[in-house]
């Protein structure tokens, strides 16, 4: 038996960290490759699309426009979090002098949760690059972080074909053209499926650090901190893993979200001042889903005379719609832990009951990874280059449908 001097490197202890290393390779390097392959395959299709038909060119630059085409995915959204990233907030309820339609306040950047801009600001600290770089690598990290989640998800129900299925899904789904852009979407869903895979596994604490993380960046994490919740009220309830852990996961999920809201509507003087402005500046508001019901009987009939009507993007739209309401039972019939059950429906419900440009529900719907799970079951029994065929065909294809019809046919 041979003793070991402290603070001496064995040939045995130096090698743990390799052999580790090696394994998360073998285990992660595939997804890594194929989410990789498949988004670059994407973009690279959207960026032609937008080059060859130059509309960007006639565009204001914060309104889907720039001098090049790469310059589109910093609009819109990406425009509001690159002033937040430089100057910060200063949120206000401001009047539009004489406004008596929808809009009748000035928009206003606290209408964006800080969470993306925050970590924008930091990788523009450390990294040297502008607003713009910064904004576009937090996304791109994050949405593989997004395919390793939803991979990890996935696994659990159909093993490694499944996950990778899965991942691949996540990289062509209609809306994916927000991934690679300046915007939220990628990192929101990020740590949402984290989360989901903390509470799966019972890592409570991991669970609410990752929603309270959430809650600092969408408001739609509303969703996520109720399914936690319950989760956790179920898991109390068969005494699985104690009381602390699942309580503390309880009381941490919401302070994100609702610390934010509260310090907005402190700041403006009026507690429900978020929701003012949500309404006011862009006549984003709770209805019930009045407005999908609208949607939904009028483009089938070829009518477009509704709010915020946007005609190709919204026929997307419908079909994802459709496609959401299809894929849900099939989900409930895989009997899934009531954390994705709950997440997915609740997300469903904020996304089709508010008054919104209907446009974007492709990309409001990405978080409903979820739905991933019926497909990504079925897509496994396919050998894996047909799998990647039909996959990389799809990636292609989202060029247009993901990225050109979001940001020039529609408002992203």
């Amino acid at each position: 038996m041979t003793a070991t001097l402290p603070g001496i490197r064995t040939p045995d202890s130096e090698a743990a960290p390799r052999s580790r290393l090696r394994a998360a390779a073998r285990r992660h390097g595939p997804v890594l490759a194929l989410f990789g392959t498949l988004k670059l395959a994407g973009f690279c299709s959207f960026m032609y699309l937008l080059s060859s038909t130059g509309d960007y060119r006639a565009k204001h630059p914060r309104f889907g426009g720039g001098a090049h085409a790469w310059d589109v995915l910093a609009t819109w959204d990406g425009w509001w979090y690159q002033q937040i990233a430089l100057h910060g907030y200063d949120p206000k309820l401001v009047p539009v002098p004489g406004a008596t339609g929808l809009i009748t306040l000035e928009g206003n950047s606290a209408a964006f949760f800080p969470l993306y801009p925050a970590l924008m600001r930091v990788t523009s600290a450390v990294t040297g690059l502008g607003s713009y770089g910064a904004g576009l690598l937090v996304s791109i990290v994050a949405s593989f972080a997004a395919a390793l989640g939803i991979y990890a998800v996935a696994e659990r129900f159909g093993g490694r074909r499944a996950g990778l299925a899965a991942a691949g899904l996540w990289a062509v789904w209609p809306g994916s053209g927000v991934e690679w852009a300046v915007y939220s979407d990628s990192l929101y869903v990020a740590l949402a499926a984290w989360a989901c895979h903390a509470v799966l596994t019972r890592r409570w604490l991991t669970a609410g650090v990752l929603t309270f993380a959430a809650g600092l960046n969408r408001p739609t994490a509303g969703a996520l901190i109720a399914a936690l919740g319950v989760s956790a009220l179920l898991s109390l309830r068969r005494r699985e893993d104690g009381v602390l852990r699942p309580v503390l996961a309880m009381a941490l999920a919401p302070l994100g979200l609702f610390g934010y809201l509260l310090w907005v509507g402190n700041r403006m003087g009026d507690l429900g001042g978020y929701f003012k402005l949500q309404s006011g500046a862009w006549a984003h508001s709770f209805d019930y889903g009045e407005q999908t019901l609208d949607v939904l009987a009028s483009v089938p009939v070829g009518k477009f005379d509704y709010l915020f009507a946007y005609p190709f993007a919204d026929v997307i739209s419908v079909g994802v719609i459709l496609l959401a309401a299809a894929l849900l039972p099939l989900l409930l019939r895989l009997r899934p832990p009531a954390v994705l059950v709950l997440y997915t429906v609740i997300t469903l419900a904020l996304v089709l009951g508010s008054q919104q440009i209907v446009a974007n529900i492709s990309r409001y719907l990405l978080p409903c990874f979820p739905l991933f799970l019926p497909l990504a079951a079925a897509l496994r029994r396919l050998s894996l280059p047909v799998l990647c065929t039909l996959l990389g065909i799809a990636a292609l294809a989202s060029g247009s449908y993901a990225g050109y019809a979001l940001f020039e046919l529609g408002v992203p």
